[in-house]
Formats: structure tokens, C-alpha cells, sequence
């Protein structure tokens, strides 16, 4: 049965504190003009991705001519199929895919791709084509014996090189993108993931969004070149398996003040092991102090994270947390680890500034952020009996939350698409990769 590369298996739940997610069923008396809306996108997209590849194919063809898909672009309804690929019968469903025996890319304009601009921006539109259209070029160069999930992130990582394009002023699609447009693109490709607990080398794995973030972002940084190394021996993939039922059941998501307890205690505990080597000095027990919303502990200089409603004071040396709507809400809405990220936020903080280093500066945010991923490389490297360890979904949580914590706005600062590169460094490099 021929293959077809798609964007998307499920569609993720919302993203919690900021992000409200959901799910758009258009009328039936509206979806032609949605439909003809989405071409207004997509087909600037299509083109501007050409271009891109008629100028950079043959840095990874050996010099071979670009030949743009042959056989068509398909938006498609349940009334309207696309094309048969390679003869076999399809199936309505909301996606996008490529489809190598006929050369072809086609996409739901009924409800996903519709879905999608409403809710993320045009240019989450233009990522997903440029993804499908990375699929293609894997068809002309020739990917190799390759697991799906490996094939996937490489086309997660062309769609990043193209997206560069975008975000140095040379697409012809897209113009002036703002940081919050960035951010929201990044939000949108978190909800485009594989569920908790797919393993990486399952039939159509496409990973979680920890792992297709980074994808995307190695080709922003360092373009096409890099992702056609890609290869099952030199991709980081973090995606697990569940490992007891139980897990499953709970999502690896442990009750909220079980959880805030071992994540604070084990944070405390990973800054005594590690604080002398990064400042040469120990490490002093950092308080935390819970409060009710909207009566925080008095600090003269809050170092604020999370809106204002969490903090490390340096006049008090202490952090502190809203701990009756957002401690809860991050539990509920995101997942335990959104809670980790928040201590490990924290606490990162309280280290940067012990050693007398600025956590205020655009760089000094993402040391922050780094060092707080150099505590998930612990976790994540530590022998899976431990007292604390990750579950699937983890470093999903952790970049949701990262998210909600760091979007873009009217503010300076750094995006949240730079704060999740930090974070993503810390967390596969370890502290290391904080300290350069």
C-alpha cells in the first residue's frame, strides 16, 4: 500500500495558561468561503517554498536541478476528495500530506488548514506546506531506509530552513513577521505532535514537540545542509513509551501537591550537587514560599516570571509562587512537569543572580532558561528508578509551559521561540552548554 507522508497525526489539546485550544467544525454554509479563504495563504506559501528550493536544492543534490512537485496541489473537503494516491482509497480525515507514488501534496481546507490560520496565523499555514513540501524533497534526493519518525523531523527541519527565508526578509509570501507572530506559529506547531507515550520507532511517529521544535529550529539555525544529515544513528529523539499502565492511565502525571513537593525538593537537591561547579561556591537552601493569589510576600525587586505571579526575590533570597490559580491551573491544564518547569524557572533564577550574573538582560533570560533544561538533562539521564524522574510528555509540558510563561507581546525581551532553544540546549547538553 503506497505511503503518504503527513503532517499531522492528532491534534493536541490547548496549550493552557494563554492558549486556549479548540476544535472548529465549520457550517456547511461557510465552508466554501473558508475553503477559498485558505487558498488566499496556501498558495503563496507553495510558491514562495519553490522558490526557496529552486535556489537551495543543490546544495543537497550534488548540484541537481530543482523539479517542483509535478502533480498537483489538492485542497480537499469531505465532499471533494483529493486524488487517489498510488490507487489507494481515500479516507477524510484533517490533514495535510505528501503523496510520493503520484507526486502530489494535498490538505484538508475543511477544517484543518482553516483551523489552523484562525488560530496560530498564516505563517503556521505556510510551515505546515513548506513541512509537506520537505517530503517531496526527500522523494527527488532520496531519503534512505530511515525510520518515520526520522523522515518526519527532517521535514519539520527543511520546513525551518525555509522558514529562515521568512525571518531574514527574502519570502515572498511573508513579510515583517512581528516576535508574537513567531511565537504563535511555535504554539501552534507544540498542538501538532505525536499523543504522550508513542515510541519513537512506531508506524507513523512523528514525535513529540520537544523533538519537532528542535527539528524546526536546527533549520532555522543552520539550514538545509544539516537536515539532510538527518539519520537514525545522530537524531536526538526523546520520545518514550509509557513503561507501566498505571503511567498510561495517569499520563505520568502525578497528583499537584505530590508533585510540587518532590519537583522543589529535587531542584534543591540538584543546585546542592551542581551550584559549587558552576560558582565555586555552595549552595545555600533556597525557600519557597507559597501564596494566594494576589497577595505575594513583600520583595522590593521581584525578578518576575510567569506574568508577575512567581518570583525570586534577591533582597529576601527567596522564590515564590501563585499557589491557588497558577500552580493549579498549570497542573490541570498542562501537566505536572509545567510545574517543574516553573521550579526549575525559579530556581535557575536564584542561581543566576547568586553568582552574580544578570537574569534581566535578553541574554541573561536565556541563561536562565538554559540552566533551568540543564536541570531536565539530569532527569532526564537518570536512571529511570529514581526517586524523580521524566515520563513521556514531560518535555512537552515543559516547553507549553515555557510558552505560556515567555510569548512574545508589546514587550522587550526574548521570544519564546529563542527561551525554548535556550531551554532545549540545557536540556540535551546539560549545564555545560549554560556556561560558554
Amino acid at each position: 500500500m503506497p505511503s503518504m507522508r503527513g503532517f499531522v497525526v492528532a491534534v493536541a489539546a490547548g496549550l493552557g495558561l494563554l492558549l486556549g485550544g479548540c476544535t472548529i467544525v465549520p457550517l456547511e454554509d461557510d465552508r466554501q468561503e473558508r475553503r477559498r479563504s485558505t487558498g488566499d495563504t496556501v498558495t503563496p506559501a507553495l510558491r514562495d517554498v519553490e522558490r526557496f528550493w529552486t535556489a537551495q536544492f543543490g546544495q543537497i543534490s550534488g548540484g541537481e536541478k530543482f523539479t517542483p512537485v509535478r502533480g498537483g496541489y489538492f485542497p480537499y473537503t469531505e465532499a471533494d476528495p483529493p486524488p487517489a494516491c498510488g490507487g489507494q482509497e481515500f479516507e477524510y480525515q484533517p490533514n495535510a500530506f505528501y503523496c510520493p507514488p503520484d507526486d502530489f501534496i494535498a490538505w484538508d481546507a475543511q477544517q484543518l488548514i482553516p483551523q489552523l490560520e484562525d488560530d496560530y496565523g498564516p505563517l503556521l499555514v505556510g510551515v505546515v506546506m513548506a513541512h509537506e513540501y520537505g517530503h517531496a524533497i526527500q522523494a527527488r534526493i532520496g531519503a534512505g531506509n530511515e525510520p518515520t519518525v526520522v523522515l518526519e523531523q527532517q521535514a519539520d527541519c527543511y520546513a525551518g530552513a525555509w522558514m529562515a527565508e521568512v525571518l531574514a526578509g527574502r519570502s515572498t509570501a511573508f513579510k515583517d513577521i512581528t516576535a508574537a507572530q513567531l511565537d504563535d506559529a511555535v504554539a501552534g506547531v507544540l498542538t501538532l505532535r505525536d499523543q504522550p507515550g508513542t515510541p519513537a520507532l512506531a508506524e507513523g511517529a512523528h514525535g513529540n514537540a520537544f523533538d519537532r521544535i528542535r527539528a524546526l529550529q536546527d533549520g532555522v539555525e543552520e539550514g538545509v545542509t544539516t537536515c539532510a544529515g538527518y539519520n537514525r544513528r545522530n537524531l536526538p529523539v526523546t520520545e518514550v513509551p509509557f513503561t507501566s499502565l498505571e503511567d498510561a492511565q495517569t499520563g505520568g502525571n502525578l497528583a499537584y501537591d505530590q508533585a510540587l513537593s518532590l519537583l522543589a525538593d529535587d531542584a534543591q537537591s540538584y543546585w546542592q550537587r551542581v551550584y559549587p561547579r558552576l560558582a565555586g561556591a555552595q549552595w545555600a537552601d533556597l525557600p519557597v514560599q507559597p501564596f494566594r493569589a494576589g497577595s505575594p510576600p513583600e520583595c522590593a525587586r521581584p525578578d518576575a516570571s510567569a506574568e508577575g505571579r512567581a518570583f525570586y526575590c534577591p533582597d529576601g533570597d527567596f522564590v515564590a509562587f501563585d499557589s491557588t490559580e497558577l500552580g493549579p491551573a498549570l497542573h490541570q491544564r498542562i501537566g505536572d512537569f509545567a510545574l517543574g518547569m516553573l521550579m526549575g524557572d525559579l530556581f535557575a533564577r536564584a542561581a543566576q543572580d547568586r553568582r552574580g550574573e544578570p537574569t534581566r538582560t535578553e541574554q541573561g533570560q536565556l541563561t536562565v532558561d538554559c540552566l533551568a533544561g540543564s536541570w531536565t538533562n539530569d532527569l532526564l539521564t537518570r536512571d529511570r528508578d529514581s526517586r524523580v524522574s521524566l515520563s513521556p510528555g514531560d518535555l512537552d509540558e515543559a516547553v507549553q509551559a515555557l510558552l505560556a510563561f515567555g510569548r512574545a507581546g508589546e514587550g522587550e525581551g526574548p521570544t519564546a521561540f529563542d527561551r525554548i532553544a535556550a531551554y532545549r540546549e540545557g536540556t540535551l547538553k546539560g549545564l555545560a552548554a549554560c556556561t560558554g
